[in-house]
């Protein structure tokens, strides 16, 4: 069935959609039209042994689960003798028919519909007999003919996929469904290498899909395996969070004779479905920039995703470390990798550009690309064209993940520029305007597994993205005056946490009373006693105003110290550190750069250095720090040090993954003639248009 064919069935469920208005809300269609779709789905699967299914029911109505799914060849059935069909025979009964009709289905389909962990669909039929729309809803689907025969999987994926793409096209970026060329790429590159083995009779494969939305992946991916091993048996699994897409999800696994236990409705952030259980291949599509922690976050996830990073690493699902709390991809890559046959697992994982570089040198997401690296994880990023997907346009990558590189590969990253290979849609859908046709899928997966550098692919050492943070500071040269200009500098915006900090006291004042906790009132307090001691304090050093300079602090701060001997304290019980800390912290804004000053020495001999010129570089792995500095550093800022701050508190080796800049090409700029004879012309064509206006 081809793609038009499924916007036709489409249109024609959404003509059934139109006929709920005024007893529901549009964004409101999809809770009739999504369960009725399944329900008509699965009755099409079951039409065959139907009667056969009711005969052995009717005989003992006790007969065992598995005897009747034995004889529906489904792991599923339907022990009434109803259809929809059947039931408008008695209009008046309909209502209470159709539930008996639901109610006769196997458990597995009951808790599809059912209120706790499903659609809620018998609240749908009491909402739709009430409002008179019930028996032309049962007319229409009963008429839609979604036989698997006629509508096999593949198709019936689409079909599912647009009708959730108009019922959700006002949904966040973050949740998107993946387009089916980009699955089927995502599936071939996954059996590219190291399945092999697959091929061999009797083998058990392990799928996994830890966000699996409506299966996508996972239906592709069993239709692929089908193909190139048939002897194979396929088990696939899956965690979704979103109940429809749950439902559609499992109503599809069913009809592949797949075990309903399989498909879960749970956030992957607070539980792993399947423990014990480890995947040889995985195809994801994490949510983009959903939160984890913080206010914005789903209830309990913070707490659970914290206990999980707390447990010993090789038992934790994020031993890597925990990424920015509001976004929570790179914790689905931790799990994945976590979910991964030793030694033969791969995945496929779909992200944006966040993973590959967001977040400083010691940060989660710094840290998690780091393990990712250094254990050697990464086989390859692919960049995707944009406007792939219906509700974001932004850009796409694929990470190939395995835990089985062939030799060639281990210790390297492959990256493949596809940014470039699509196709114009005939007809946008959302913000979907291209794909990848099947030619340019051959293409990238070829590229990927030819593993030779050439324009669009580059082979790179895992260690290159990984680098050393040093800090680059130059000698505390610096003279200090008491003058106008530089009271007026000391005077603009904070002076200091405690004191003369308008941004945080017009905030506390902002607040209402009744709303400020006692922490507030004590900072709000302790600022506005501050403030006019910092007045003073200005108004003193302008009565001190000097031109003499000095070039020792020390002595400096001796001078301000006798002129500010009569300031009050600016805080209650103010201890001798105290009021030095500020008299630095005055003598500081008092100054500037002086590189006649003297080098200034500290009780150790060594030479102290000045944080206001503190600067970083970020310095491969793979580089010599004093090569770096000789090269980069010297030549600009002769006297500059470096400063190695791992060995302090802050960890700062980090890793990035600039992924665009590996494909970066310079474009040489027009000349400043033809610029110039440009800007001549359109000053000619600006005359000539005034000149009409006259």
């Amino acid at each position: 069935m081809s793609q038009p064919d499924v916007k036709k069935q489409v249109d024609h469920v959404f003509s059934i959609a139109n006929t709920l208005r005024g007893t529901y809300q549009a964004d409101k269609y999809k809770d009739v039209i999504i369960p009725m779709t399944i329900i008509r789905r699965l009755e099409c699967a079951l039409e065959a042994t139907k009667d056969a299914v009711c005969t052995v029911y009717e005989e003992d109505n006790t007969t065992p689960d598995a005897i009747l799914k034995q004889v529906s060849s489904y792991p599923f059935y339907n022990t009434s003798r109803y259809t929809l069909e059947k039931l408008l025979a008695e209009p008046s009964q309909l209502h209470r028919n159709l539930k008996t009709y639901l109610e006769a289905f196997s458990p597995n389909i009951r808790m599809i519909l059912d209120k706790n962990e499903g659609l809620d669909f018998f609240t749908q039929i009491d909402k739709m007999h009430k409002g008179a729309r019930l028996t032309g809803v049962v007319r229409k689907f009963s008429e839609l003919d979604l036989a698997p025969e006629r509508i096999n999987n593949v198709a019936m994926g689409y079909m599912f996929e647009e009708l959730i793409r108009r019922f959700s096209e006002n949904a966040e970026a973050g949740d998107h469904y993946t387009p089916r060329e980009v699955v089927r790429l995502l599936v071939r590159l996954g059996l590219a290498e190291g399945s092999e083995d697959l091929f061999k009779p009797g083998k058990n494969i392990n799928v996994a899909d830890v966000a699996c939305g409506t299966g996508g992946m996972l239906s592709v991916a069993k239709e692929e395996l089908a193909e190139m091993c048939p002897e194979a048996s396929v088990y696939l699994y899956g965690q979704e969070i979103n109940p429809e897409s749950h439902a559609i999800c499992l109503a599809d696994m069913l009809i592949k004779n797949q075990r309903a236990n399989n498909i879960q409705l749970a956030d992957t952030m607070k539980e792993d479905c399947f423990p014990g259980e480890y995947m040889r291949l995985q195809f994801v599509n994490p949510p983009f920039g959903q939160p984890w922690g913080g206010k914005d976050a789903a209830t309990g996830v913070e707490k659970a995703v914290k206990d999980e990073h707390a447990k010993p690493s090789s038992f934790s699902r994020f031993p890597a470390g925990l990424p920015a709390s509001g976004d929570m991809q790179l914790l689905f890559m931790q799990h994945i990798i976590h979910k991964m046959e030793k030694g033969t697992g791969r995945a496929c994982v779909i992200s944006n550009g966040s993973p590959l570089f967001s977040g400083g040198t010691s940060s989660g997401e710094s840290q998690v690309r780091r393990w990712l690296l250094e254990n050697d994880y990464i086989e390859a990023i692919i960049g995707l064209p944009s406007s792939l997907f219906y509700n974001t346009d932004i850009s796409i990558y694929v990470w190939v993940l395995s835990k089985n590189k062939r030799p060639d590969r281990r210790g390297k990253v492959q990256l493949i520029d596809a940014r470039s290979l699509w196709s114009p849609m005939r007809r946008s859908l959302g913000k979907k305007r291209r794909f990848i046709a099947d030619d340019q899928i051959d293409q990238i997966v070829a590229t990927y597994t030819d593993f030779a550098e050439t324009e669009n692919c580059k082979i790179v050492d895992a260690s290159e993205f990984i680098y050393h943070e040093y800090a680059i500071y130059q000698p505390l040269q610096r003279n200090y005056r008491i003058s106008e200009e530089r009271i007026a500098e000391l005077a603009e915006g904070k002076f200091s946490d405690t004191m003369h900090n308008p941004a945080k006291l017009e905030e506390l004042r902002l607040i209402d009373p009744a709303d400020r906790d006692a922490k507030q009132n004590k900072t709000l307090a302790a600022l506005e006693m501050a403030e006019p001691v910092f007045e003073q304090m200005l108004d003193t050093l302008r009565e001190n105003i000097t031109e003499q300079t000095w070039q020792d602090s020390k002595e400096f701060i001796k001078h301000l110290r006798v002129v500010v001997a009569d300031l009050p304290d600016h805080r209650v019980k103010q201890t001798t550190a105290q009021t030095k800390a500020m008299l630095e912290k005055i003598a500081d804004r008092l100054s500037e750069m002086d590189k006649t000053a003297p080098l200034q020495h500290d009780r150790s001999g060594n030479v102290v250095l000045d944080p206001a010129t503190k600067d970083t570089e970020i310095v491969p792995l793979t580089e010599d720090i004093e090569d770096y500095m000789e090269r980069e550093v010297l030549p600009y800022v002769p006297d500059a040090v470096w400063v190695d701050e791992e060995t302090d508190k802050t960890v700062k080796t980090g890793a990035e993954i600039p992924f665009t800049r590996y494909f970066y090409q310079y474009q040489q700029p027009e000349s400043s003639d033809v610029l110039m004879d440009r800007f001549f012309q359109l000053e000619e064509e600006l005359a000539d248009i005034l000149g009409t206006l006259r």
